[in-house]
């Protein structure tokens, strides 16, 4: 269940009720008469099944609520309450399968950002890849994935493509190729600092590495593991289900890639720069490519469940 706190102007708060009453999949309704100062008008409470949220949300986005007032959504853990039951079974569809668009936006907007913290938990993981790459450690390889914050602007570019939405898109590209080159940079310079204190060498780079050898030797394995984890961290972010981005991040190859690209530039080992770059490019492509048909076909599915509902917009007293 998702709880709503609505704030109305008095002279339209008639109108969001009926809209609410009429909602399938609501329950628990309270009004707060003259309870907002800033803004002023009436406080709404409610209680709204998932599954019928997103609609709820756009309707009332439709009626200028946002604008005049407020929209607050909040993710319910635990309702202890008949009418929810009730409510939950009257929506149309499963809860895990619906998306709430709104908050998709929201969250993919915020992780798009390129910011200073960002860059610095892209760099550091980038940095802790390096250290991998040339030790062979599978260990550190993987728990530098673990900390790469790149699946936010890659959601972010399936979001926005599937929205239409081009700003979203153009901020997401300049988080994701600002953030990647600003990582190699600082990594390459990183590795020279290491040589020069004698912790890292060519050798090590050049060396026969069967833990991480395959970060540069792209192929279509690769591309095919991108492409799964792409619908899996998908899935996890619509279906709120955020632990399974842990297992998303540890799957691909994204930051080991910019990590040995970057090493092997500062070594001036062409080889391993190109091929870890395009085991890069292989890597995101698939994540943007897999993300943007999940979402298209979540949204494709959803359509089709609410057209073959016709109780999806009429609770029982709307008729």
């Amino acid at each position: 269940m998702l709880h709503l706190r609505l704030i109305v102007p008095a002279e339209r708060t008639d109108e969001v009720l009926e809209l609410l009453e009429r909602t399938v999949g609501t329950a628990h309704l309270a009004v707060l008469t003259g309870a907002a100062r800033n803004p002023a008008g009436d406080v709404v409470l409610c209680d709204v099944a998932r599954e019928a949220g997103d609609e709820l949300i756009g309707e009332l986005r439709a009626l200028g609520i946002d604008d005049a007032g407020s929209i607050t959504v909040e993710n319910i853990d635990l309702t202890l309450s008949k009418q929810a039951d009730e409510a939950e079974r009257a929506a149309p569809g499963e809860g895990a399968d619906a998306v709430l668009w709104e908050e998709l936006s929201e969250v993919t907007h915020e992780e798009s950002t390129f910011s200073a913290t960002y860059v610095a938990f892209l760099s550091l993981a980038t940095m802790l890849a390096a250290c991998g790459v040339v030790l062979d450690n599978a260990v550190l390889v993987v728990g530098a994935m673990a900390v790469g914050p790149e699946f936010g602007p890659l959601a972010g570019i399936s979001t926005a493509l599937v929205q239409r939405a081009p700003r979203l898109v153009g901020r997401s590209l300049w988080a994701l190729i600002g953030g990647f080159a600003v990582a190699m940079v600082l990594t390459a310079g990183f590795a020279w600092l290491m040589d020069a204190l004698g912790l890292f060498s060519a050798d090590m780079i050049t060396a026969e590495r069967p833990n991480t050898g395959f970060i540069w030797h792209p192929d279509w394995t690769s591309f095919v593991v991108a492409v799964l984890a792409g619908i899996a961290g998908t899935l996890s972010l619509t279906s709120a289900k955020s632990g399974a981005l842990i297992g998303v991040a540890i799957s691909v190859t994204t930051v080991p890639a910019a990590a040995n690209a970057a090493v092997a530039f500062s070594y001036q080992d062409l080889e391993q720069t190109w091929g870890s770059s395009v085991q890069l490019l292989a890597n995101l492509g698939g994540i943007v490519l897999a993300g943007t048909c999940t979402l298209l076909v979540q949204r494709a599915l959803w359509a089709a469940q609410r057209r073959t509902d016709p109780a999806v917009r009429r609770g029982p007293s709307g008729s």
